[in-house]
């Protein structure tokens, strides 16, 4: 499609890719078909999709008028996708606390794959002068998300927002997420815009947050370290007399 030019069909692909990527883990383990072998598929598929097809959208619409610089840009990208996603698969057998849940470490591939994507938005419905420096902002960009897809900054993740809406907020919320969706069908790049300038804008509140959650959270850990530590002991050499 975007060979041909129909960028903003090739942007809905992206999108629909990032929705269904939301919802497929939660689909394969209500019908209880999980299997390693769809684990390593699922980011396989995740690495074409997030990971190969923006930066040839981007390459197409405007990194090919600087070949090299362009190349390299869509190459660090892709690879740090793929970097990406390995860290998640490996991490997601490493025991986290609860609250963990509700950040990710870097900046995940579908949420990168909207993000870089920002510049192709605006260009579709903000007119702005096209030509060799604009080509390499986009290029810098595109390495900008590239570093914050493998980097150890946490991003919020929002997987237990639905967990916690409140009973009577559930039609609210509903209404709110249905004119959203109407929004976007209506005018998709305006709403992806604002959306992914408001996603970039939250990255420094959602480290703050994360840091303030680390430190409420750390006095309990330490105490259950030394706890078991104390037990431990007390096992080995048996009680202390007089305790």
């Amino acid at each position: 499609m975007a060979l041909e030019g129909r960028f903003l069909w090739a942007i809905a692909a992206v999108v629909l890719a990032a929705l269904l990527d939301a919802v497929d883990g939660r689909v394969a383990r209500w019908l209880k078909g999980t299997s390693r072998f769809g684990a390593e598929l699922d980011s396989l598929a995740d690495f074409v999709n997030f990971g190969v097809v923006p930066g040839l959208l981007l390459y197409i619409w405007t990194l090919r008028d600087v070949p090299s610089f362009g190349w390299l840009a869509v190459l660090a990208y892709a690879i740090a996708c793929a970097l990406r996603l390995a860290r998640f698969n490996v991490m997601s057998d490493v025991p986290k606390p609860d609250w963990h849940a509700n950040f990710f470490t870097g900046m995940p591939a579908p949420a990168g794959a909207i993000t870089v994507l920002l510049p192709l938005y605006l260009s579709e419905w903000v007119t702005f002068p096209m030509g060799r420096p604009t080509t390499v902002i986009v290029a810098i960009y595109m390495v900008f998300i590239a570093f914050m897809m493998v980097s150890t900054i946490p991003t919020f993740s929002g997987k237990k927002i639905g967990a916690r809406i409140p009973r009577e907020r559930v039609i609210p919320m509903s209404i709110v997420f249905v004119l959203v969706i109407a929004a976007l069908v209506t005018y998709p790049l305006p709403i992806l815009s604002i959306v992914t300038v408001i996603y970039l804008g939250y990255i420094p509140f959602g480290w703050r947050l994360f840091k303030r959650l680390e430190a409420a959270h750390q006095p309990a850990a330490t105490e259950q370290v030394a706890t078991g530590q104390v037990a431990t002991e007390e096992v080995a050499t048996g009680p202390v007399e007089g305790v």
